[in-house]
């Protein structure tokens, strides 16, 4: 599908990857509509880029439905769909203070994994009627974030681990139920990217995980991962996979 002046929807789009992905789809012509709990930094960045910056909390049904409605005023039905908006959490399932939390497995879930499913579910609704467009006769991409913790989770991280697992885990199947419609669903799975979040982390954490890196001996760039964000909305054969994006990181026990 082509990027140029195709409606595409961002989340977590406020900065880190979903920022990056936003400025590039941007500067490749996409009319974009950023999402992101934090008001005041999506609207930056949808200033920067002439795009449309809404607060919405992925998890809620009526968040995400005004979100979409005030994207068809402002552009239209998004063809493109990218979902970063994620948090991370963690815990032991017994540590010092007892067994894990559960309001806290819960709140991880309920926003990497149903957020996830509540933004695709409502977008590919709004997608079915469209028009076919191009070669592919595709409608539209859904591109969803999982990590490579899905498989190589480290201790503490159940909560996130088990949230990104679904993510991937729940990507052949849709992508199996949305093909009738020329609508395509990938999932990606980055290793350690510079991210606020990575970049909040303790000089311990960072240590641990360069150490495990391959090739390149860094941390990802956003913009890389936007690249790939890229190529999997213009390559048509790419669907109903997880792809990872992570140098040949894989995550010690840790």
């Amino acid at each position: 599908m082509q990027i140029k002046n195709t409606v595409a929807l961002v989340t977590g789009a406020g900065s880190g990857l979903g920022e990056a992905t936003a400025r590039h789809l941007a500067a490749e012509g996409a009319k974009v509509v950023l999402i992101d709990m934090n008001k005041d930094a999506v609207e930056k960045v949808a200033k920067d880029i002439d795009g449309l910056g809404l607060a919405c909390d992925v998890s809620s049904e009526a968040d995400v439905k005004e979100a979409l409605k005030q994207a068809k005023e402002k552009f239209g039905v998004p063809r493109i769909c990218v979902s970063f908006a994620g948090i991370l959490g963690g815990g032991k399932l017994v540590g010092r203070k007892g067994p894990h939390d559960l309001d806290e497995f819960k709140r991880v879930i309920n926003v990497n994994l149903i957020g996830t499913f509540n933004v695709m579910r409502l977008v590919v609704a709004e997608m079915i009627p469209l028009d076919p467009v191009g070669e592919a006769q595709e409608r539209g991409v859904v591109v969803n974030t999982s990590s490579i913790c899905a498989w190589e989770g480290q201790i503490g991280q159940a909560a996130y681990s088990a949230s990104k697992g679904g993510v991937a885990s729940m990507t052949l199947p849709i992508a199996r139920e949305t093909a009738e419609y020329g609508i395509r669903v990938v999932a990606i799975a980055p290793g350690t990217f510079e991210t606020p979040m990575i970049k909040a982390a303790s000089d311990k954490v960072r240590e641990g995980m360069l150490a495990a890196t391959v090739f390149p001996h860094r941390f990802g760039e956003p913009d890389e991962l936007a690249l790939l964000v890229a190529d999997i909305v213009h390559n048509p054969m790419l669907n109903g996979d997880v792809i990872r994006i992570d140098g040949a990181m894989r995550m010690p026990a840790k």
